[in-house]
C-alpha cells in the first residue's frame, strides 16, 4: 500500500484547483513543465461526475476527465508531484463504485470529493455546494468513497451555503475519516465575487487542531502568487493553499523565478500547448475549448490584443500556427513556432 501523501506532509504543499474545462492532462502538463520542482506539490483533475462514470453510456463520455497522458506521467514523476482525482454527484453508492475504479483502473495518488462547486444547475440537483445543507448525506457519501478505495481522501468545500456555518459544517467534517479539508473562505451564495474571508479559514484551523489535529487544512479563494501563498500560509496557519484563477493571471505562477515573461516565452507557451492538445485530443475534444487559454498568454506585449481576437477566430493547430506566423512576422520575431 502507497503511503499518505497528506500524512506525510512537512512543508506547505502548494496546488492547482480543479476546475471545469482547464484542468485536463493537458493544461496539467503545460503547468508542471513550467513549474520549478518542489514549488508545485498536488493537481486536482477536472470535475468528474460520478452518475456519468458509472452509467453504461455515459462511462465513455466522461472518462476522458481521468486521463492521464503519459508525457504528463512522467513529468509527475520527476517532480514528485501527486495528482488527485476530484469527483461529484450525490449517490453514496455510485460514489463507492467510482473510487473503486479510480483505485483500480487508473494512476491518481487521491480522491477529492466536491462539496464546494457554487454552479446554481449543480446546486439544485442537490449535488456539490448543496451537500452543505445536507450534512448526513455528505457524512455517507464520505463513509462510501472511504469504503470504496484506500487511496488518500480530501474534500473541497466552502465556509457556507446562504451564510456562513464555519463551526458547524467544518467541524461535522473533521469527524470523518478524512485526510484532508480544502476550504474555499467564500458561501455559495458569494458564487466567485466579493473577498475570500481567511478569518473563516483561520477559525477551521483552530477546529481542526481541537477535533482532528492529522488532518490538513488548505486554504482556497484569492491566492493570485507563489508569495501571496506563503503569507497565507504564515499568517492563516493552513498547512497550504491551493491556487484556481490566479493562473489565469500567470501560468508560472509555480516557478517564482519567473517574475517577468517576455513576449517571445509567452507564444512559445501558448504554441506548446495548442500542438499537446491536438496530438493528446486529436479531434475528440471541442478545440474551441482551448480558446479559453489564448488570453492567459496574450498580453503585456505589443499587438497582444490584436493576436489574441485573430486566434479567437481560429479552429485548428494549424490556423493557430498560422496566426502565430503573421503576428511574428508583423513584429520582426523569430522562431516562435
Amino acid at each position: 500500500m502507497q503511503s499518505n501523501f497528506w500524512q506525510i506532509q512537512t512543508s506547505p504543499s502548494f496546488s492547482l484547483a480543479p476546475m471545469e474545462d482547464v484542468t485536463d492532462t493537458v493544461f496539467r502538463e503545460m503547468v508542471l513543465r513550467n513549474s520549478e520542482k518542489d514549488k508545485l506539490h498536488l493537481l486536482f483533475s477536472e470535475f468528474t461526475s460520478t452518475d456519468g462514470l458509472c452509467h453504461e453510456i455515459g462511462h465513455d463520455k466522461v472518462k476522458h476527465r481521468l486521463q492521464i497522458s503519459a508525457s504528463e506521467q512522467k513529468l509527475l514523476k520527476d517532480k514528485s508531484v501527486k495528482l488527485i482525482a476530484q469527483i461529484w454527484g450525490k449517490n453514496p453508492e455510485k460514489y463507492y463504485k467510482t473510487a473503486q475504479y479510480i483505485a483500480q483502473e487508473t494512476d491518481f495518488d487521491g480522491i477529492d470529493i466536491n462539496m464546494g462547486c457554487p454552479v446554481k444547475n449543480v446546486v439544485k440537483s442537490g449535488c456539490c455546494s448543496a451537500l452543505i445543507q445536507e450534512p448526513e448525506l455528505a457524512k455517507e457519501i464520505i463513509l462510501a468513497t472511504r469504503e470504496g478505495s484506500n487511496l488518500p481522501l480530501s474534500v473541497k468545500t466552502r465556509i457556507g451555503f446562504n451564510e456562513v456555518v464555519t463551526d458547524s459544517w467544518v467541524s461535522h467534517l473533521l469527524g470523518m475519516p478524512i485526510d484532508a479539508l480544502i476550504l474555499h473562505g467564500r458561501i455559495q451564495k458569494q458564487m466567485s465575487e466579493g473577498l475570500a474571508d481567511w478569518n473563516e479559514i483561520n477559525k477551521a484551523v483552530t477546529l481542526r487542531n481541537e477535533i482532528a489535529p492529522h488532518i490538513k487544512i488548505i486554504g482556497n479563494g484569492d491566492v493570485l502568487s507563489y508569495q501571496d501563498g506563503l503569507d497565507k500560509v504564515n499568517q492563516f496557519g493552513v498547512d497550504g493553499v491551493m491556487i484556481g484563477r490566479g493562473i489565469f493571471k500567470d501560468p508560472w505562477l509555480f516557478n517564482p523565478n519567473l517574475s517577468e515573461v517576455d513576449e517571445r516565452t509567452r507564444l512559445k507557451m501558448l504554441w506548446e500547448h495548442t500542438e499537446l492538445y491536438e496530438q493528446t485530443w486529436q479531434g475528440n475534444k471541442n478545440f474551441a475549448i482551448l480558446k479559453r487559454f489564448f488570453k492567459i498568454y496574450c498580453k503585456e506585449f505589443y499587438g497582444a490584443a490584436k493576436l489574441c481576437h485573430e486566434l479567437m477566430q481560429t479552429s485548428s493547430a494549424n490556423e493557430v500556427k498560422n496566426a502565430l506566423e503573421f503576428h511574428k512576422t508583423n513584429v520582426e520575431m523569430k522562431d516562435l513556432v
